[in-house]
């Protein structure tokens, strides 16, 4: 490689990180910026994420804090999460902004609703398990507690708990963008994920097992719906790929 080539390669490189830092630290600015307000706000926001558990707990029950910094600390990393959560659709475009450049413009026009989707089908899957499953949820473990036993959550349990929780059925709405991709790239046939529509259910449910508490209402909760993105996911990927068309040679 000529010396030219290599200080061209060099400075590439270069404009690419300074790049990627820039993007990085409108990312953080933006984390910054909504973090404020959440932390001011930051027992309420506990308040409001605890109140499906609150609602079913027995008569006089209460959440408790086990650890002297905990009052101060978890509803702080709350808000830290909320924020993360909140600024996430413009971190994501920054991200974009970064890699776009590099995409041809068949790749741009169904990396745009594929991404977009994502973030829509996340916020559903947090929504799902805060007004839907948690409720049922927490009904049914107060319910099962053994006479004598008085039920006292701690809230750094209870933060972990419902992050996780929070996680698991975002991600697991993610199942028609993975079911498109799949597609889309070829690695497996439309036909061939109809075919196996019954070991595509078992998997689910052991998925959903994984995820959920050991109780079989919880893991349910979380299969149907999946089973149902997984079959969403498939008209999908039939919709974009009787769209798709070839590039031609050169376009970017």
């Amino acid at each position: 490689m000529s010396e030219e080539a290599e200080k061209l390669a060099e400075g590439t490189l270069i404009s690419h990180l300074l790049e990627l830092r820039n993007r990085l630290v409108r990312a953080l600015l933006a984390i910054a910026l909504v973090f404020i307000p959440c932390a001011f706000f930051a027992n309420e926001i506990f308040t409001f994420v605890a109140q499906p558990l609150i609602d079913k707990l027995p008569e006089g029950a209460t959440l408790i804090a086990t650890s002297v910094v905990s009052p101060f600390l978890t509803p702080f990393k709350m808000a830290l999460f909320v924020a993360v959560f909140a600024a996430m659709p413009y971190v994501l475009w920054q991200a974009w902004a970064f890699v776009a450049p590099g995409l041809y413009r068949h790749e741009k026009r169904f990396a745009i609703p594929l991404v977009l989707s994502s973030i829509v089908l996340f916020y559903a899957g947090v929504a799902f398990a805060y007004f839907v499953v948690f409720p049922v949820m927490f009904k049914f473990f107060a319910s099962t507690t053994p006479e004598g036993v008085q039920m006292a959550t701690d809230i750094g349990s209870y933060l972990s708990f419902v992050l996780a929780m929070f996680f698991a059925f975002g991600i697991a709405f993610e199942v028609p963008i993975a079911v498109v991709l799949l597609v889309l790239s070829g690695v497996v046939s439309i036909d061939k994920l109809r075919s196996n529509r019954g070991y595509v259910l078992i998997g689910i449910f052991v998925v959903a097992a994984f995820l959920t508490p050991p109780d079989a209402i919880s893991q349910c909760i979380m299969a149907v719906p999946m089973y149902l993105l997984y079959e969403g996911g498939l008209v999908m990927a039939r919709m974009l790929g009787k769209i798709r068309r070839p590039e031609p040679a050169g376009e970017t």
